[in-house]
């Protein structure tokens, strides 16, 4: 695998870059520190001038009218952005647009009509309904929500919980059991809508996240029509797992942007702060931990761009993204806490984006699958040879300078 970025990548990370630093942050001056959100006029003003750097709606697939940029170049992308104080949760402020839910470019042409087109235009947003009260790490045994067909239509009950940004949507996509017999092949996908009778936000969630509150829904008899069963009945599970799969690797990236940035933070401190007539820097224990940072930010960019370049060429790449998402987001959590150390008191105030990071990044280690199912996800295909390649290859075939490992972190 070549870690080496082409010209136009280097152009496109280069571009984001600077359109971080310029733009984005200095905007976060005058916001709130657990702020979400931009002042419509200055997000107005930077979705434009996204739009003319061609980049809006970067998720979104080129027969849609989003950008052609690979999966590679994508996550390269996704380190930069998250590179500011709210750029963990909400990269850039939501100005470069997104796709919505992925599923929904897999759905008939009825319901593209009625739910991705207008999601694409910005008139809908939706939710992803997955996880439930009794677990959300095995969710094709743990999702008890039931579907029962009556007619023309499927009569939901049951409920969800970490839901996030349902209390502000239109519709969800929701998954129900419609035939306990068959276990996780018995699992259906449908298309919800938030004004239906019989849906309700129980109540918002708050968790150690800054804004973006998660909610918990119930399901009173949600009549739903045939007509919105979204891909095949009892093929539902097929759906989930193909996002959490995809949805990992750029939640990988987002852990390193923040990563990188407190890194920058934590050497510009210790080389101009100073205790008992010398700087920071100069202490051993410093410098260790400034080590350990690179090290594991190295680390988890490295095999954030492997799984990412197996996606790239459709190979097989779960067992990939697992320990990309594990390993991100254990090392995230390292770098800001080590950063936060080296600070001192300044670490822990809003006036930096550090404590912000450090309660934000420790739900990455549980969001998109906990650290545990990463671990049994790998266990599973290391033990059962489905590891491609195998370990000792994928180390033998790592020849990449610490350069190039630099460059791609985002310095």
């Amino acid at each position: 695998m070549d870690l080496e970025l082409s010209d136009e990548q280097k152009l496109i990370v280069a571009t984001v870059r600077k359109f971080v630093r310029n733009e984005i942050v200095p905007l976060e001056a005058d916001l709130d520190p657990d702020g979400s959100e931009l002042d419509p006029a200055d997000h107005e003003r930077l979705v434009a001038q996204v739009k003319q750097m061609g980049f809006y709606g970067l998720d979104i697939p080129v027969e849609y009218g989003g950008p052609d940029v690979d999966i590679v170049t994508r996550t390269l992308m996704a380190i930069e952005m998250a590179q500011h104080r709210a750029g963990l949760y909400t990269p850039c402020y939501g100005v470069i647009g997104g796709a919505g839910l992925a599923q929904l470019f897999e759905a008939n042409e009825d319901q593209k009509q009625r739910y991705l087109f207008p999601t694409l235009r910005g008139e809908k947003h939706g939710f992803f309904g997955l996880t439930e009260p009794s677990g959300g790490s095995d969710p094709a045994r743990a999702i008890q929500t039931t579907a029962v067909k009556d007619g023309d239509d499927w009569v939901l009950n049951g409920g969800k919980i970490f839901i996030s940004g349902a209390d502000k949507a239109d519709y969800g996509i929701v998954f129900a059991r419609t035939d306990a017999s068959l276990g996780r092949a018995g699992i259906t996908c449908f298309l919800v809508d938030a004004d239906a009778p019989g849906f309700h936000v129980r109540r918002v969630v708050h968790t150690l996240r800054s804004t973006s509150y998660a909610t918990e829904l119930q399901f009173d008899n949600l009549r739903v029509s045939a007509a919105n069963v979204l891909g095949e009945v009892n093929r539902g599970f097929g759906i989930a797992n193909d996002r959490l799969s995809r949805q990992r690797i750029p939640y990988a990236a987002g852990c390193i942007g923040v990563a990188v940035k407190a890194q920058e933070m934590a050497i510009a401190y210790a080389n101009q702060r100073e205790t008992f007539g010398d700087i920071l820097a100069s202490r051993q224990a410093i410098q260790w931990m400034i080590v350990d940072n690179e090290i594991d930010i190295r680390t988890s960019t490295w095999l954030t761009l492997a799984a990412a370049h197996k996606a790239n060429r459709n190979e097989p790449y779960r067992t990939e993204a697992a320990m990309a998402k594990l390993v991100a987001s254990e090392a995230g959590g390292r770098v800001v806490d080590r950063a936060m150390q080296i600070h001192g008191g300044y670490g822990m105030t809003k006036d930096l984006p550090l404590e912000r990071w450090y309660r934000e990044i420790r739900i990455r280690r549980v969001g998109e699958g906990p650290s545990e199912v990463q671990r049994l996800i790998m266990g599973r295909a290391l033990l059962g040879g489905r590891f491609h390649g195998g370990v000792r290859a994928q180390v033998s075939g790592l020849r990449a300078q610490g350069s190039g490992l630099r460059a791609q972190a985002g310095r």
